[in-house]
């Protein structure tokens, strides 16, 4: 069906069949894996072809009373979301409609017969969370006001589910930093996706002690100074990859604070065809790379991808006949390969300009300094590049001109700056209009002229929403799951 509709060639599908004689599982799930077709597609076709109705959740008001036929834990156990009945038939989503065993269980529990209707995995998910709140941590079978004292049930197992589910779900919604936050009334958890922050779940302040302390082992802190910052790092495997940390405290007025920043050691992307995606930039970039000599400035804000953006540089010139050095603080991707990484030492007084001496007697061509952030480290790249060897760092500018002024004061001299800087990158990422609820018009009149964009383009604009827009939409059924009202998902990087 999926060839005669053009979607697949006969390559992919032989493809395709190889690996599921590997793997076993669906053809389909195979499609979705490598990327031949996306969520959407797949689930329509497998509607035409099982003659199952297929649904999008995020457009679909659902009868909220059918939810107390379940715990909340057999509805996320199951990954059903009950939708309408009518007299004796209970129609509920599930993203396999072939999944007899999950049909028979909430037969079982309801006493109904069951119609399933095809949905997205992730929608589900998603308007699960939308219902119940980011809770599956507690377990339903439990009553928490049967509970005389909220510490006594929110105990050290619980304690250890609730961390547990917050990082899980920090994973699932692609975010780059949580906040747990103490308040007067209660705990914060925010997650910063697509660059904001967005309110997560409120917990009971009384549990703030044991999750802060939770967090603290797991990071290597001390649990028993609450009034000093620390530092600290978490390592731990989710689904089979690999997930790290930054940990950071700091004293409020209310109790401790913590944010995790969570540090993304997935080597797939550092692609520079995948992540610089205007052609011109990429070349450019690509050229003064491949220089011989001379230092080369990747500027930007906080979490604006400089290192993801260095990292793929030093992948793409890793070629096995170079000696690739880097020095950073905290070492975030393992690069592999034949490039030697040196994580900063400050417990011994390292520092990046130190290090930097250091490699210049390790017989170097390429070196990477994490971050220039100071006149010594500055001045010891700068000298690096002009004694024969490619120095690579990051700058904390707002543009590429503005990298200039900030080497200058640090008091580098111009002469240095003349002969040694091959070339500078400014980088942001911006969010992207959501593909599930974005608008798309023509610009008008004042637009075209503002932003030099010629006049009726057709051009997709953001559906965001206030927090009571959010509230009337979730009740009309008309709420978008994909970017939780947001009106963005996802992001792409801008340069200069």
């Amino acid at each position: 069906m999926l060839v005669h509709a053009g979607k697949i060639d006969n390559d992919q599908l032989e493809k395709s069949l190889q690996i599921q004689k590997k793997e076993e599982g669906y053809l389909g799930q195979v499609f979705l894996t490598n990327g031949y077709i996306d969520e959407k597609e797949l689930y329509k076709y497998l509607s035409h072809q099982l003659k199952i109705p297929y649904l999008q959740l995020g457009y679909f008001k659902n009868d909220t009373s059918l939810m107390e036929l379940f715990t909340e834990s057999q509805i996320r156990s199951n990954k059903i979301f009950p939708l309408f009945k009518i007299q004796r038939t209970l129609n509920i989503a599930v993203s396999d409609p072939l999944d007899s065993k999950t049909i028979n269980i909430v037969r079982d529990i309801t006493g109904f017969r069951i119609e399933p209707i095809i949905a997205s995995a992730t929608e589900i998910e998603n308007s699960i969370d939308l219902h119940f709140g980011i809770s599956s941590f507690i377990g339903s079978d439990s009553d928490i006001s049967e509970a005389t004292n909220i510490e006594d049930y929110f105990d050290e197992t619980k304690v250890v589910e609730l961390v547990d589910s917050i990082i899980a779900q920090s994973q699932k919604y692609n975010c780059s930093d949580i906040h747990i936050e103490a308040r007067e009334k209660d705990i914060r958890v925010r997650f910063r996706i697509d660059g904001r922050l967005q309110d997560f779940q409120k917990l009971p302040s009384d549990i703030h002690t044991a999750l802060v302390s939770r967090l603290k082992i797991m990071a290597n802190m001390d649990i028993a100074e609450k009034r000093a910052s620390q530092d600290g790092k978490i390592l731990r495997k989710f689904e089979g990859n690999r997930m790290e940390f930054r940990c950071s405290t700091v004293r409020e007025k209310d109790g401790e604070k913590m944010v995790l920043r969570i540090l993304n050691s997935d080597d797939s992307v550092l692609n520079l065809d995948t992540l610089i995606h205007i052609e011109e930039v990429r070349n450019n970039f690509r050229k003064i790379m491949n220089t011989t000599n001379g230092i080369i400035i990747v500027s930007g804000p906080t979490g604006s991808g400089k290192s993801t953006t260095l990292a793929a540089a030093l992948k793409e010139k890793d070629n096995g006949e170079i000696n690739i050095v880097t020095a950073e603080d905290p070492v975030e991707y393992n690069l592999g390969g034949d490039i030697s990484q040196v994580q900063i030492n400050k417990a011994k007084g390292e520092n990046f300009a130190k290090l930097l001496r250091t490699f210049l007697r390790q017989d170097p061509d390429v070196i990477l300094i994490g971050e220039t952030r100071d006149p010594e480290t500055a001045e010891a790249s700068l000298d690096a590049a002009e004694t024969g060897h490619l120095v690579f760092t990051t700058l904390h500018a707002n543009s590429s001109c503005t990298s200039l002024t900030r080497l200058l004061d640090m008091e580098v001299p111009k002469y240095k700056l003349n002969s040694s800087v091959r070339g500078v990158l400014a980088q942001r990422l911006v969010r992207k209009v959501c593909n599930g609820c974005g608008v798309k018009r023509p610009i008008n009149e004042s637009e075209a002229r503002e932003y030099n964009i010629p006049l009726n383009t057709q051009v997709m604009y953001a559906n965001k929403l206030t927090a009571e827009e959010k509230t009337i939409r979730k009740k009309e059924g008309s709420f978008c799951v994909k970017c939780n009202g947001s009106g963005y998902k996802g992001r792409i990087g801008v340069y200069e």
